[in-house]
């Protein structure tokens, strides 16, 4: 791995505008904080295609930014099989997305790069990420907490590897 060639990280929920733009900016801002940026690149889909293009909800944008994280500039995508051969880890928010990526994987090394992002966080008391889409503000802070506290396991988990000159690391 080199700043040409960082680490690749996908977050995915179910339409990328909720969820996985806060994992992707969490994530992008403690590779920064580290010093570390250049060496991972975090980014973020969804399993539908029914806001594509879209700003992250406002509800989104407004809890990361109570956090001092910018969200502004994302734009909803949608993962695919095509996905697996451009990213190194695909990290689904909820037990459904997980199910439907390893569905869409199409080779062991695909499946094998799927994994849970509350498995990161050794104090979940579940594994999922609550969908906020119909809820109000408050619960969109709520699940800004579960991200970090999981987000913080992740980075933790590559920070070493991340560090070290030419090595992919793997979770």
């Amino acid at each position: 791995m080199t700043d040409s060639n960082p680490y690749r990280v996908v977050f995915v929920c179910t339409g990328n505008i909720c969820r996985s733009p806060m994992a992707e900016v969490v994530l992008r801002a403690l590779a920064e904080e580290h010093g570390l940026g250049s060496r991972l690149l975090s980014r973020s889909a969804g399993t539908g295609d029914w806001h594509l293009g879209e700003h992250a909800d406002q509800r989104t944008v407004d809890a990361l930014a109570r956090r001092g994280y910018d969200g502004s500039a994302h734009r909803a995508k949608q993962f695919s099989q095509a996905s697996f051969a451009d990213n190194d880890l695909v990290v689904a928010l909820d037990r459904t997305h997980e199910r439907i990526l390893r569905e869409w994987a199409r080779s062991e090394d695909d499946e094998g790069k799927v994994t849970l992002l509350r498995g990161f966080d050794a104090h979940a008391s579940s594994m999922d990420v609550p969908d906020p889409y119909y809820a109000g503000p408050e619960m969109f802070d709520s699940v800004l907490d579960m991200i970090e506290s999981a987000t913080r396991g992740l980075f933790r988990q590559l920070e070493p590897a991340l560090r070290l000159p030419r090595t992919s690391p793997r979770v």
